[in-house]
């Protein structure tokens, strides 16, 4: 009877083990730095809209911690691909997250960006025109905790919402700029703090480009798919 050692290990490799403890630790790390990006974002866009300088305080003090986090993660990532060598699902979960914590780290510095216009225009008079924040901040923050659920859920569904509601905030934000445009025009004193307006606009926007990038990479980890810059009816 032949020895059969080669075939029959015991215990089995351990590696398939340590891989998925370290892939739910990964997956709870990004969790908790998309809740402080998230945090940052919804405090950035209150502050802007209801003029509240102490919030904008508070996530411009909390930029640190993000990009800490990210960082982490960062290095989570790169230890995991060395040392446990992924294929396959595994393998673009891990590319995916190292995706989706440079763009979480990306949101964060753009929701600095808009505190720093929100505390600005908070100790200024407003110009007096008519622009849709509330709207604009309303579909950011629903993209922001959509892209996140649907990391965490590996749920397409919900990254395609995601992408969906992107042309909307698109939208408002061209209109921003014309309103803006026709009151700098008008009235020369208002430039100033009319350029701040278009700036969180614009951070806004980028705020919801990221969080459609992300929600491109959730279609990649789960389906293997790259959507990015293909034509809308072909994603």
């Amino acid at each position: 009877m032949k020895h059969t050692d080669s075939l029959l290990r015991w215990p089995p490799d351990p590696m398939p083990i340590h891989l998925h403890r370290d892939l739910d630790h990964l997956a709870k790390e990004v969790l908790s730095l998309g809740a402080l990006v998230e945090e940052a974002t919804n405090h950035a866009i209150e502050a802007l809209i209801h003029r509240r300088p102490e919030l904008a305080e508070r996530v411009l003090q909390g930029d640190d911690q993000i990009d800490q986090r990210e960082v982490e993660v960062e290095i989570d990532c790169l230890k995991m691909l060395a040392l446990h060598q992924p294929v396959a699902a595994d393998l673009r979960y891990i590319v995916a997250v190292l995706k989706v914590n440079n763009d979480l780290e990306r949101m964060g510095d753009l929701a600095v960006n808009v505190a720093e216009r929100a505390h600005y225009l908070a100790q200024h008079d407003p110009i007096g025109v008519s622009l849709d924040f509330e709207t604009m901040g309303e579909l950011v923050k629903r993209m922001v905790r959509d892209c996140l659920d649907a990391v965490v859920r590996r749920d397409v569904d919900v990254a395609r919402r995601v992408m969906a509601d992107d042309d909307r905030v698109d939208e408002i934000n061209r209109g921003m700029f014309g309103i803006l445009e026709q009151a700098m025009n008008k009235d020369p004193s208002t430039i100033k703090r009319a350029v701040h307006l278009l700036s969180a606009s614009r951070h806004l926007e980028r705020i919801a480009d990221l969080a459609t990038n992300i929600a491109e990479d959730v279609v990649f980890m789960v389906d293997g798919a790259v959507i990015r810059h293909q034509p809308e009816g072909d994603a």
